[in-house]
């Protein structure tokens, strides 16, 4: 019953923008299966309530339907696709931003027992199928889109209870790592942020595993577990991400794009973005002038 009033409610309260009333709830509604898209992941955690979703990760496929679910715990660089779409039967989820000080809050307040032990950095992405008992709090939390007055009380308390659900299930080590200050995740997430705010410029991964507090085998090690790319190929793909957009607006400048965001050579450009996009930049960008600009972020 849980998935049906799931999808009831997401179907009547989804916006083209995918946000609700509730601050960090989004729902999503999908008509038609398109073409896989790039974006970048957020930390979320995302439940399915219709159709099927598969995400790709580097080298690495997840695929997810109804009942189930995915937790990001990095901000990562993926391409996804909606599957199982059909007329009169468009693709339903639900998705809450995952926040590191109320995960931290949590794990603090846990008796000891209560949350298993972690070692190493478990992947950044993990799918998960959902318990009656996880619906059941997501389906009390949509159901506050049409219950104002109790908003600002009741939410706060079901976001706490299906990210407790989430810390201590099947896919928990992804959304704990989340929480602690020096976990193998924390480290890698603070390489991840600098190269995404310094993706145009060259860099040694021994001097970006010095900034991240690891040693240069231990950083590539735990980089590569939650990425699934090694910290240069992650820099190509927030590049040639990058790149997409830009040439939405700027599609006459091909080469100029190509070295605003890093590259010095015009063909090694082309020629990678086309092994990510399928097409050569200055077709790209065409057909995404036509479409009316770069695919946006739905949910992951």
């Amino acid at each position: 019953m849980s998935l049906d009033e799931m999808r009831t409610l997401v179907a009547r309260h989804a916006r083209p923008d995918s946000t609700t009333a509730l601050d960090g709830v989004l729902v999503s509604r999908i008509d038609r299966p398109g073409l896989p898209a790039p974006t970048m992941s957020g930390t979320v955690f995302a439940v399915v309530a219709q159709g099927s979703k598969r995400l790709a990760l580097g080298d690495r496929l997840y695929t997810y339907g109804a009942g189930q679910y995915l937790v990001t715990s990095v901000d990562l660089p993926v391409t996804g696709q909606f599957t199982e779409i059909g007329p009169g039967r468009p693709a339903l989820g639900v998705g809450l931003l995952l926040e590191p000080s109320v995960i931290a809050e949590l794990l603090l307040r846990a008796g000891p027992g209560e949350v298993p032990r972690d070692t190493g950095a478990p992947s950044g992405i993990a799918v998960g199928d959902a318990t009656g008992a996880l619906l059941d709090a997501v389906v009390r939390l949509l159901r506050l889109l049409d219950e104002p007055r109790d908003r600002a009380v009741l939410a706060p308390l079901l976001k706490r209870e299906i990210l407790w659900r989430l810390i201590t299930g099947e896919q928990g080590a992804t959304v704990r790592q989340l929480g602690l200050a020096d976990s193998g995740l924390s480290h890698v997430s603070r390489a991840v942020r600098w190269i995404r705010e310094h993706y145009a410029e060259p860099f040694r991964v021994e001097d970006v595993a010095r900034l991240s507090g690891l040693s240069a085998s231990a950083f590539y090690r735990n980089f590569q577990a939650v990425t699934a790319m090694s910290p240069i190929q992650f820099q190509k793909q927030i590049r040639l991400q990058e790149a997409r957009l830009l040439l939405a607006t700027h599609p006459g400048d091909v080469t100029g794009v190509g070295r605003r965001v890093g590259y010095d050579s015009a063909s090694q450009f082309s020629r990678e973005y086309r092994r990510q996009f399928g097409e050569a930049p200055s077709r790209d960008a065409a057909r995404l002038r036509e479409d009316g600009g770069a695919p946006t972020a739905v949910l992951p």
